[in-house]
């Protein structure tokens, strides 16, 4: 994988792949997570979602990443990006059969509410708020532990595509719970099990960089929120509220 400028726009024909992403973008940690887990050689062109450069609006009707460039052809939102991978390149990430590959897409979907609950989570104004999204969140974390085999992954042995939604998620986790949240994992064994399976495994490791709970952290700590000020006065910073989208 390389890095290269996010100014300048990707020669569509000049690289088999590239997946244009943002830093802290967990929908693009599973568009990388397949694409490792295929061993599929891709650019990563980096965005700054404040200050979309026009190639990149050009290229994403929603202006969201990540955004897959692919036989010059643009593809976006993770979901579609990610069943075009499976389609296209071995090994499968999804289950043969028709009913059980309904069910795993439906908890990839899963995925993405918690992510939508993590972010209220975050942004919640005051100490009421975020008692709320607490709770909200830990339901959410109950479904999923009910939902969880023996492991080590979500379909037992056979890594696949809702271990590459999940495992964005838990990476929230290694920033939140030092930071006061441990308690909405607390008593879920079987994610706790799951999760440390996924910061195993080398496709999620690659995904993000070696910064990212450092990135995220600043940018949490920046959130004009309970939990952003909350985080701030633990490093003895002053929150500065800056308006950012991942």
């Amino acid at each position: 994988m390389s890095a290269a400028s996010p100014t300048e726009a990707p020669a569509l024909a000049q690289q088999p792949l590239v997946l244009v992403s943002h830093a802290l973008c967990p929908y693009v940690q599973r568009v990388a997570i397949a694409l490792h887990e295929k061993g599929l050689a891709f650019e990563r062109r980096d965005v700054d979602l404040a200050h979309k450069p026009a190639w990149f609006l050009a290229l994403s009707p929603l202006g969201r990443t990540p955004v897959l460039l692919a036989q010059g052809q643009a593809l976006f939102e993770s979901a579609v990006i990610c069943d075009y991978l499976d389609e296209a390149h071995g090994p499968r990430l999804h289950p043969d059969t028709a009913l059980q590959k309904a069910r795993e897409r439906g908890w990839v979907e899963f995925a993405s509410a918690v992510l939508q609950s993590i972010a209220v989570l975050y942004n919640a104004a005051d100490e009421a708020a975020l008692e709320a999204a607490r709770q909200a969140l830990r339901a959410r974390f109950e479904h999923v532990e009910a939902a969880l085999g023996q492991g080590p992954y979500f379909a037992g042995s056979r890594f696949g595509m809702v271990d590459a939604a999940f495992a964005p998620v838990f990476r929230y986790f290694d920033v939140f719970d030092p930071a006061g949240e441990a308690a909405l994992l607390q008593s879920l064994p079987s994610i706790a099990a799951w999760r440390l399976a996924l910061a195993q495994r080398a496709s999620v490791r690659a995904a993000a960089a070696g910064d990212y709970a450092e990135r995220l952290e600043e940018f949490l700590v920046r959130r004009p929120s309970a939990l952003g000020r909350r985080m701030a006065a633990k490093r003895g910073d002053t929150v500065i509220a800056r308006a950012e989208v991942v």
